[in-house]
């Protein structure tokens, strides 16, 4: 048989050549790895894993099949009813409630149709379709927040209305699973209008209004009925952050990311067929109106109000409580809370009192446009405590909104000179000839002296008050008369960089500030209860002092302690007291004596203090001392409507309303300065409430309280400062064109408070730091 034969044969009988043989030990090694893997695959297969998925889906709709039958739709809970919180006087009385909640309920009807969709379009474009939940976005909050990462969106209407009226604003895990469960039910057991209703009415919009209705007030003074679609675009765009969107308070970039979410909810409104396009196309954004006091809090007791709320929001933010500025206010703001501030119940009547006879009684807006311009800011503080004592934030909280006792949009001008001094003695600073700065330390009191460092000059070269040359003079007689080329000079010689670094020290908000020598002058922003602060911790001997306005605050569900206000010694002992021995000169021979020193009421007491005056006379301050207390006073000049208003002989400009305009002229006189209304309200008020005179304890042998040149007397005047701030009018004394004597420390000089009015106006220094063009007004005269 042929070889192609048997191979047919063979494959029609099946047969096949034997496999060659293997040996034992392949057999053995090939059979446990086959062995194991049949063993793995047979505990992981396919089928075993589909089973576990689908057995886990069962587990888990069963546990919310179990969650959707233990949780019941509760009642509303307290937030949905608030409470009022309680403001107490350091003594313990009352003095206010707030928190019966600014809102009014209304019913979907009264809302137009368009309004109604501007939230929708802004929160959920699907509310009127959807069961009520957003499964994906719901989970993925229960994924942050066991991650830790804090508070996140995604939730429906339905949702944040479940968490507005029956939970918490609470982000737990549990909190996050009662939400879903009862949305579902409300969705099925409330109708969607209902829903929405309920949302918009729950809803915290800022500016203390809760719900629709309240919020149109707080924005537009106009009921809910009367909003336009552009309006309530912007109240719906406000819930994602009202306090960082309102905007009468935003920051620029605050209000490009309000101003895109309103876009945002109009783009939706036209792409859901809600709005038409040329309508959309037509609209502009609506800005609100400034912000007005609630009612109830008429007087003084607004601006404490707001005030100790805003420190009880930083403080629950500061120590975790809440995760921002927004959740600290929902927590304020839903009540409960009993707040006892550092304020001293006489001392505040007493500054309120000052403040009435001393400047606000002489102003008649009747007769004189700019006596309506005139506001007024103050704060007392304890320099051994840094509690607040009393405050003065305004006329009336329901008639100006803005606390000028915190604003921060006016300059301190030469009240800003002390703190130059202080980075001078702390840091041992020199001139440029290598003298050590002290109290008598020589300097070229030259108006517009070109400011030299290092053999060079700086390109800054400011005027003198009335652009008053001085010649040779020493430092204290240069704070006594407010000298501003001198300290320009001595800012360059410390170096900007320190003279900005010791103002932060000591307390002032240099966030941004340029080092440049045109600081020198007081040219950024400043509060009075700012400069308080920093005056209290050079009277508390450089240790710093950060005033406290709430003394305990209580609530049943929350602890919040407060920290110590007193802090660390930031410039030493004996550079703080120079400080206060130098600026009693310009209490006993300088810028202050005629309202300070001549008082009849100081009894002796010793004073330290500093006045000052800003560009085109726009604000006037005193801030002055003695070893017990620190008072600082603000007269500022804020345009009380739109109109128009001159700096000496500029030509009018127009001004919108709430502008810094000038206070010259205001009551009937001339220029408002430092040592004028604020030295006289200041007086007035602390030699009230002083109770027994007092000395400074000082660890120096600088300055002018170590020699007095006059000895503190109730004898000097037989009559009260005077109520004609006329007398002060520069206008009504005659031009000198020859430098005045120099007066040393121990002199008394001999040069009127005033001095003539200026025929010149100072260069523009550089950085863009504005200087004063008004020939009659140089930046700062005290």
């Amino acid at each position: 048989m042929g070889r192609a034969e048997e191979r047919r044969a063979r494959q029609r009988g099946g047969g096949h050549r034997a496999a060659p043989k293997r040996s034992s030990r392949a057999g053995a090694k090939g059979g446990a790895k086959a062995g194991a893997k049949s063993g793995i695959r047979r505990f992981f297969t396919w089928k075993k894993l589909l089973g576990t998925f689908f057995g886990l889906c069962l587990l888990g709709m069963a546990a919310f099949v179990a969650l959707y039958l233990m949780i019941d739709v509760p009642k509303g809970n307290a937030a949905a009813v608030q409470q009022s919180n309680i403001y107490k006087y350091s003594n313990g009385d009352t003095l206010a409630r707030d928190g019966d909640v600014n809102r009014e309920l209304v019913d979907l009807d009264q809302v137009s149709k368009g309004v109604r969709m501007t939230f929708v379009a802004a929160e959920n474009k699907s509310f009127y379709e959807d069961a009520g939940v957003d499964f994906k976005g719901t989970a993925r909050g229960l994924l942050n927040t066991l991650s830790g990462k804090g508070k996140q969106g995604g939730s429906t209407i339905t949702q944040q209305y479940v968490k507005n009226y029956y939970l918490t604003q609470d982000q737990t895990v549990t909190r996050k699973l009662k939400e879903l469960v009862i949305s579902l039910k409300v969705d099925r057991q409330e109708s969607k209008d209902d829903i929405l209703a309920g949302y918009m009415n729950t809803s915290y919009y800022g500016r203390n209004a809760w719900g629709i209705q309240a919020a149109a007030q707080a924005y537009y003074r106009v009921d809910a009925v009367d909003l336009d679609v552009a309006q309530g675009a912007y109240l719906a765009a406000l819930l994602q952050a009202p306090s960082q969107y309102d905007w009468a308070v935003a920051s620029d970039t605050s209000k490009k990311l309000v101003t895109a979410r309103w876009n945002y909810v109009l783009d939706n409104m036209v792409e859901e067929g809600w709005l038409s396009s040329a309508k959309r196309d037509g609209m502009k954004f609506p800005v609100p109106k400034d912000p007005k006091g609630a009612p109830g809090l008429q007087g003084q007791a607004g601006y404490l109000v707001e005030a100790a709320d805003t420190a009880l929001k930083k403080q629950l933010v500061a120590q975790g409580t809440a995760a921002d500025m927004d959740e600290a206010e929902t927590m304020v703001k839903a009540g409960g809370w009993t707040i006892t501030l550092n304020i001293d119940k006489k001392k505040q009547a007493q500054l309120e009192k000052s403040v009435k006879s001393q400047l606000t009684s002489k102003l008649d807006a009747e007769k004189r446009n700019i006596d309506a311009d005139v506001q007024a800011g103050a704060a007392s503080v304890d320099p051994k405590t840094g509690r607040v004592l009393a405050m003065y934030g305004g006329v009336d909280y329901v008639k100006h909104y803005t606390n000028n006792a915190t604003r921060r949009d006016y300059q301190p001008a030469s009240t800003f000179k002390p703190l130059i001094l202080a980075a001078a003695v702390d840091k041992d600073a020199e001139t440029q000839d290598g003298t050590p700065v002290t109290a008598k330390t020589i300097y070229d009191g030259t108006s517009k002296r070109p400011v030299v460092d290092d053999g060079k000059k700086v390109g800054f070269a400011p005027p003198n008050e009335d652009d008053v040359d001085y010649g040779d003079v020493t430092v204290q007689t240069a704070m006594n008369k407010s000298i501003n080329s001198v300290f320009a000079q001595l800012g360059v010689d410390v170096g900007m960089d320190q003279v900005m670094k010791t103002a932060g020290d000591l307390g002032m908000d240099v966030e941004g500030a340029k080092s440049v020598p045109a600081q020198t002058l007081g040219t950024m922003g400043a509060s009075p209860l700012e400069m308080a602060g920093v005056y209290a911790t050079l009277d508390n001997h450089g240790k710093k002092v950060t005033p406290a306005l709430v003394k305990s605050v209580e609530h049943k569900d929350r602890a919040v302690k407060f920290p110590d206000p007193i802090g660390d010694q930031v410039i030493s002992p004996e550079a703080a007291d120079t400080v206060t021995s130098v600026l009693t000169g310009v209490v006993d021979d300088g810028t202050a004596k005629t309202s300070v020193r001549d008082n009849p009421a100081r009894d002796g007491q010793q004073v330290a203090g500093k006045t000052g005056t800003s560009d085109c006379n726009k604000s006037a301050w005193f801030t002055g001392y003695t070893p017990k207390l620190v008072t600082s006073v603000g007269v500022f000049g804020e345009a009380a409507k739109a109109g128009t208003t001159r700096c000496g002989k500029d030509k009018p400009v127009k001004v919108k309303a709430f502008s810094q305009v000038t206070l010259q002229g205001a009551a009937g006189g001339g220029r408002v300065n430092g040592g004028g209304f604020p030295a006289q309200i200041w007086a007035t008020y602390t030699f009230g409430v002083m109770g027994s005179v007092s000395k400074f304890d000082l660890d120096t042998d600088q300055g002018a309280a170590v020699q007095p040149t006059i000895t503190p007397t109730a004898t000097q005047p037989p009559t009260t400062p005077s109520d004609d701030p006329s007398t002060e009018d520069p206008t009504t004394k005659p031009p000198t064109t020859s430098p005045p004597p120099e007066s040393s420390p121990e002199e008394t000089p001999t040069e009127s408070e005033d001095p003539p009015t200026p025929t010149t106006s100072a260069p523009s220094p550089p950085d863009g730091i504005e200087l004063p063009t008004d020939p009659d007004d140089p930046q700062s005269d005290q």
